[in-house]
C-alpha cells in the first residue's frame, strides 16, 4: 500500500536538485504561505505546489493530502465564522472579517502541507538526512531519527489496517457514520499499535546499535551531495517567494 509521503522515482530538476535545496525551498513556499495577505498570492503559491507536483509526478499524492485535509479545512472555517465578530454581518453569524479570516486560514492550512509533503516525495529519506548532516551539520542521531519516524508512518498504517480488519472480521462495525462510537471504537485498537510499535522500536535501536550508530559522524557517508548552478537558481527562485509573499 501506498502512502503519501512515499518517494516517486523520477528524473526531473526537482529529483536532481540537492535535498537541501529541496527543503530550503518547501520552506520558503511555507514561509511565503504565511507572509501573504491577499487571496491572489495564496493561491498562486498553491497552484505553484500542485504544478510542481504533477511536474514531478506526485500530484495523485498531493490530491490524496488536499482530501483528508478539507474536512479540517471546513472546521477551521466554522470556528473562524463563529468567533470572528467584527465585520458587517452577512448572514446570523457569518460576518465579513470572519469570512475573510476563515477562508485565508483554510489556504495557509493547505498551502503549508503541500510544500513539505512534495518535498518528501521527491527526496528519498536516506538522502535528506546525509545532506542535512553533511550541509547543515545536524547531528546524525537527529537526522536519523527524523527520517526513521518518516519510515515508521506507512508501518504504522499498514499494522493499524490489519488490526482494524482484524476487528471487523471479529464483528466490529468501523463503517459506522457516528463520529463518537467511531472514535470510542478506535480506541481499544490504539493498545496493540502501541504494543507492536514499541516492539519495533526496540528491535530497530538494536539493530542501530549492532552497526556501530553511535560511531558514526559527518565525514561517515559515502556519497556526497554538492551544490550546482541548478541549486543556485532554486535559491534564487526561493528569495523571489519569500519577497513575493512579503510584498503581496
Amino acid at each position: 500500500m501506498l502512502n503519501v509521503i512515499d518517494y516517486v522515482p523520477g528524473d526531473t530538476i526537482l529529483h536532481r536538485l540537492n535535498p537541501v535545496t529541496k527543503l530550503t525551498l518547501a520552506a520558503s513556499i511555507i514561509a511565503a504561505t504565511f507572509l501573504a495577505d491577499g487571496y491572489a498570492a495564496l493561491i498562486g503559491l498553491l497552484l505553484l505546489t500542485l504544478l510542481l507536483g504533477a511536474y514531478a509526478g506526485s500530484a495523485s499524492r498531493l490530491f490524496s493530502l488536499v482530501k483528508v485535509l478539507v474536512p479540517v479545512s471546513a472546521l477551521m472555517l466554522v470556528l473562524q465564522l463563529a468567533f470572528v465578530r467584527h465585520g458587517e454581518v452577512l448572514w446570523l453569524f457569518i460576518t465579513t472579517d470572519g469570512l475573510v479570516s476563515g477562508t485565508k486560514a483554510c489556504l495557509r492550512l493547505v498551502g503549508v502541507a503541500l510544500p513539505l509533503v512534495l518535498m518528501l516525495t521527491v527526496t528519498k529519506t536516506t538522502d535528506l538526512a546525509n545532506a542535512c548532516v553533511e550541509k547543515l551539520h545536524v547531528p546524525y542521531p537527529l537526522a536519523f531519527t527524523f527520517t526513521t519516524a518518516l519510515r515508521f508512518v506507512p508501518v504504522f498504517t499498514q499494522e493499524m489496517n490489519a488490526i482494524m480488519e482484524a476487528q471487523t472480521a471479529r464483528g466490529v462495525a468501523f463503517d459506522t457514520k457516528n463520529p463518537l462510537k467511531k472514535l470510542m471504537l478506535m480506541l481499544p485498537v490504539c493498545v496493540p499499535l502501541l504494543v507492536t510499535s514499541v516492539g519495533k522500536t526496540d528491535a530497530t535501536a538494536l539493530a542501530a546499535e549492532q552497526r556501530g550508530f553511535y560511531l558514526r559522524t559527518r565525514a561517515s557517508s559515502y556519497r556526497r551531495y554538492p551544490f550546482c548552478a541548478r541549486d543556485a537558481a532554486a535559491a534564487l527562485v526561493c528569495v523571489a517567494l519569500i519577497a513575493g509573499g512579503i510584498a503581496l
